[in-house]
């Protein structure tokens, strides 16, 4: 069932938690709704389309999907691209260097003029008046990899930042233990594996701490729901180690 993270009447913030079933990685999709046009963030693979669009026309009519927005280029973020590009008009956001992958999960010639580049610094979208600024998450896990930030409800949408591996039921919803979220549910050997370096995660952290942030909702597993966790959470990214900062010659070798 789709959650309504936020709803004051005119904006509308919805989290589709449990559309993956079979061999594939569980992935949240989402969609912001702002007076009848919506965004769609990272909508998924053939796993999620058709579920995903008969979820959203409960809050808003699929034909207004201004835009697509994509965090990075991996299947289980856009690999149905293809579908939403047939039956909306809407525009994908994505980084421009993943701009010329897209077409590779298309037909011949759905994404002319479709796409829109997201420069490295970021940038912002308007959805109907409703101001939603796309942040650079550079490394976190790839390159040109952004994230979403919403100001009227105030949630962060992370990505692959703060994501966890946990079932459909416990996907998408806050969590209340961060230590045993962090040891039980794959949370720390996710980001020790995926996450590149400290530098990209403390770079990103102290972009984040200037937005006034009360829920980081990432694309797998469970969230991070007020401001004593969202803290909690970025005090541990600012620290880890990961990615690079663990290789060692042992990790290159001939065997």
């Amino acid at each position: 069932m789709a959650v309504v993270l936020y709803d004051d009447g005119e904006h509308k913030c919805v989290a589709f938690s449990d559309l993956v079933t079979g061999e594939g990685v569980q992935s949240n999709q989402f969609a912001i709704v702002h007076k009848g046009d919506g965004m769609l963030l990272d909508p998924g693979g053939n796993l999620t389309y058709k579920h995903l669009l008969a979820e959203i026309s409960d809050y808003f009519l699929p034909s207004h999907t201004r835009y697509v927005f994509a965090s990075h280029a991996d299947p289980d973020i856009i690999a149905s691209i293809n579908g939403w590009l047939l039956i909306t008009d809407a525009n994908v956001l994505i980084a421009k260097e993943w701009e010329r992958f897209i077409p590779h999960f298309c037909l011949k010639g759905a994404t002319t003029g479709r796409l829109t580049s997201i420069p490295a610094q970021g940038m912002k979208v308007e959805l109907q008046g409703a101001e939603l600024h796309l942040l650079p998450a550079h490394f976190l896990h790839p390159v040109g990899n952004f994230h979403v930030y919403d100001p009227i409800s105030k949630i962060l949408f992370s990505g692959d930042v703060g994501a966890s591996l946990v079932d459909a039921e416990t996907a998408g919803k806050p969590i209340d233990d961060f230590d045993h979220h962090l040891h039980n549910n794959g949370m720390l050997g996710f980001h020790k594996r995926y996450m590149s370096g400290n530098k990209a995660c403390r770079y990103w952290v102290n972009m984040v701490r200037q937005l006034d942030v009360e829920w980081i909702v990432p694309q797998h597993g469970a969230s991070f729901k007020g401001k004593e966790m969202v803290n909690r959470f970025l005090d541990w990214l600012e620290d880890l180690e990961c990615g690079i900062d663990l290789l060692s010659q042992d990790d290159f070798k001939v065997l």
